[in-house]
């Protein structure tokens, strides 16, 4: 069925432009007919882990995270996630998630619990410590090149595309040269 201008301009609410385009909505209220879940509020989300675009259908109920699943309807995954975006749920709600820095000294035989802002502290010291230990000004030509060697960054999976934007442009900031990113399952 072609639309022109005209029939399209007329058919000004979505139900009527949707029918027009024969689109039928009928599947979708069946789907959410049979949520597994019958209490809560459904939301379509986007799963961050990698640069795909999966949909996902997040069910929460009493402020907390009940379900999470493909999107039937989403055009990229079409209802399916892969095992990342099928563990979404555990981003929020997972009684094994570490909440403190856990931290052992070196020689010692068991953990201790330590505030953020030591560890934050710790860390920024020891990343500038190696910065200013290995940073190499200028190559065996005298020419200019400003970087460090002797720290190396991986991202990972289980960071989101914005939580590898800032880490990258932090490493660039630091002058790392060795700069790796692993987003394969």
């Amino acid at each position: 069925m072609s639309i022109d201008r005209r029939t399209f301009l007329v058919s000004s609410s979505a139900g009527a432009l949707l029918t027009l385009l024969g689109i039928d909505l009928a599947a979708a209220a069946e789907t959410a007919r049979n949520a597994k879940v019958k209490r809560g509020s459904l939301t379509s989300t986007i799963c961050p882990y990698c640069g795909v675009g999966c949909g996902a259908i997040v069910t929460t109920a009493g402020g907390k995270i009940v379900n999470v699943e493909g999107d039937p309807d989403h055009p990229i995954n079409q209802g399916t996630l892969c095992a990342k975006g099928s563990a979404l749920f555990q981003v929020a709600n997972n009684e094994l998630r570490l909440t403190k820095v856990k931290y052992r000294a070196p020689g010692s035989s068991r953990w201790e619990e330590k505030d953020w802002d030591w560890a934050l502290d710790r860390i920024a010291e020891r990343i500038k410590a190696t910065r200013d230990a290995t940073f190499v000004a200028t190559d065996d030509q005298g020419r200019e090149v400003n970087r460090c060697e002797g720290i190396a960054c991986l991202g990972g999976a289980a960071l989101d595309n914005e939580e590898c934007f800032a880490y990258s442009k932090l490493a660039r900031a630091l002058g790392v040269v060795y700069l790796e990113h692993q987003a394969r399952i």
